[in-house]
Order: structure tokens, then C-alpha cells, then sequence
């Protein structure tokens, strides 16, 4: 089974995140989860973004990379939104990573100092008109991502929701979030 590091959204770490986790460790999976946030979380996105940018991003990342220390090199590093910036990070960067799953988010390879690693596959989720996610250009750095990663998926799903994956909050979108959660269950069972 795959071992897996976990990276929260800009709520912070949600019973949804949490629920998220959980599901994967009834597969058998060994799931580890950071919480960004040192243990806030906010009820709007716009608040807990905020706490990012007054954190600054960097902080968050570092966080990010702080949680994988004492953890097996042979992760895989799945972020919601926000969280993929230390999932694709570590995914990209850390030797050894077996993964990435990025959840409503992607960012250009480039800001992590350039190409996907060969021998990482990467599944990229998010909705087709999610303003974030298609509306400030993930979906097309995830577009290049697929096109240059030796085992790399895009999967769109139709809507405009961001965060639908988590089931605590509004935007959830239960029979898209349980493909998601079909798609990652099968991603990590190749993984292994």
C-alpha cells in the first residue's frame, strides 16, 4: 500500500479534509496529515487565504516541507487547493516522492525549479469552470504538466465549484468528489 502526506486547503484542516484522509486509511493506505495552519481554521475561504498571505506563501510551503521530515522518502504528496503548493513542491523536488495528487489546484513546474521527475507519476483533479481552478490558469499549467510527465492525468469534472472534494463544506459536490476519490484510491494501488 502507498504512504501518503496530506495537505489541507485554505480552510485550514476540515472535518472534509480529515473525512478525505480517513477514507484513504480504510483502503489500507498509511496516511499522514500536516496542518498548514497550526491549528486554525476559518470559515471563509478569503479569511484563511489571508492568513496565508499574512503567513506568506513561502512560510506555508516551508511548513509543507517541514512535515515530510522524519516521514519515508517514498511519499505521495497530495495537496487541496492551496495545499498543492507543498505537495507539488515536495512531489517535484524531494528524491524518492512516488507521487502527486493535486486536488482544485496546479502550479507551472517552472516555479519549482523546472521539469516533473520521470518517475513520479501525478494526477491533477479539478472543474472545468471552478474560477480558480480554470479561471487563473491551473488548469492550463496542469495541461503543460500532462503534456511533459512520463505518467501524468488531468481529470476535469463539470461545474464551478472550488473545494467541492470536501464533503464539510458548501461547494461539495458529492457524486464528482466520490470519482475523485475512486480515481486517488486507483492512483495509489498502482502507486504502491
Amino acid at each position: 500500500m502507498a504512504e501518503v502526506l496530506v495537505f489541507h486547503h485554505g480552510h485550514g484542516l476540515t472535518v472534509g479534509v480529515r473525512e478525505f484522509a480517513e477514507q484513504l486509511r480504510r483502503a489500507g493506505h498509511t496516511v499522514h496529515v500536516s496542518d498548514l495552519f497550526e491549528g486554525q481554521v476559518f470559515d471563509s475561504l478569503e479569511e484563511g487565504i489571508g492568513y496565508a498571505e499574512d503567513a506568506g506563501f513561502g512560510t506555508v510551503i516551508a511548513r509543507g516541507t517541514t512535515a515530510a521530515e522524519g516521514l519515508p522518502a517514498e511519499l505521495v504528496y497530495l495537496g487541496f487547493s492551496l495545499g498543492v503548493l507543498p505537495a507539488q513542491k515536495l512531489a517535484q523536488t524531494r528524491p524518492g516522492a512516488k507521487g502527486g495528487l493535486l486536488l482544485e489546484a496546479c502550479v507551472p513546474v517552472a516555479e519549482f525549479g523546472g521539469a516533473w521527475p520521470h518517475d513520479v507519476a501525478v494526477q491533477v483533479h479539478g472543474m472545468d469552470a471552478d474560477p480558480f481552478f480554470a479561471g487563473e490558469g491551473d488548469v492550463d499549467a496542469a495541461r503543460a504538466l500532462v503534456e511533459t510527465a512520463a505518467d501524468a492525468e488531468l481529470f476535469l469534472y463539470p461545474d464551478g465549484r472550488h473545494l467541492f472534494t470536501d464533503s464539510s463544506l458548501p461547494p461539495y459536490d458529492e457524486q464528482a468528489a466520490a470519482q475523485v476519490s475512486h480515481r486517488v484510491l486507483d492512483f495509489l494501488d498502482r502507486i504502491k
